[in-house]
């Protein structure tokens, strides 16, 4: 499961395919909007460039990075109906909305920790999650064996 810390980024990636929409547990935002208001939507949608590839250089840097510029109008569907399946099956927090303002990380994406009794109860899952085991082992990577 992952946690995504970025939601322009995270979403990107979701309509890029390079994450699937049901490994994701939870996309921390720093946005404070509905996808389902149109113009609360459209300011999203705008905000990061979308469908206008000269972004950078016309518009500059104004509230958000140009996450999705290289997109243009007719992806703008797929962006909104990830947004709205996070907003409705409860993927999509936003701190904003409750007085907070998180700071952007680097990171887009962090890895969640399956507990054995979802590993055990599904073998691809703990085949996998083995794999994984095995890879950060030979990287370096510290894990937590003991993560309760």
């Amino acid at each position: 499961m992952k946690i995504g810390l970025s939601y322009s980024r995270c979403v990107r990636d979701i309509v890029d395919g390079r994450v699937d929409i049901d490994d994701v547990l939870v996309i921390i935002a720093r946005t404070d909007f509905d996808p389902n208001v149109d113009e609360q939507w459209a300011g999203i949608w705008s905000s990061y460039g979308g469908g206008n590839p000269e972004y950078g250089t016309i518009m500059g840097f104004s509230r958000s990075a140009p996450e999705w510029s290289e997109y243009t109008n007719e992806d703008e569907a797929k962006f909104r109906d990830v947004s709205c399946t996070l907003w409705e099956t409860g993927k999509l927090h936003q701190p904003r909305k409750f007085g907070t303002h998180p700071r952007r990380r680097p990171e887009i994406w962090l890895e969640a920790v399956l507990p054995d009794s979802e590993l055990e109860s599904r073998p691809a899952v703990k085949e996998a999650w083995d794999k994984f085991q095995m890879l950060a082992g030979l990287t370096d990577t510290k894990l937590d064996r003991d993560y309760q």
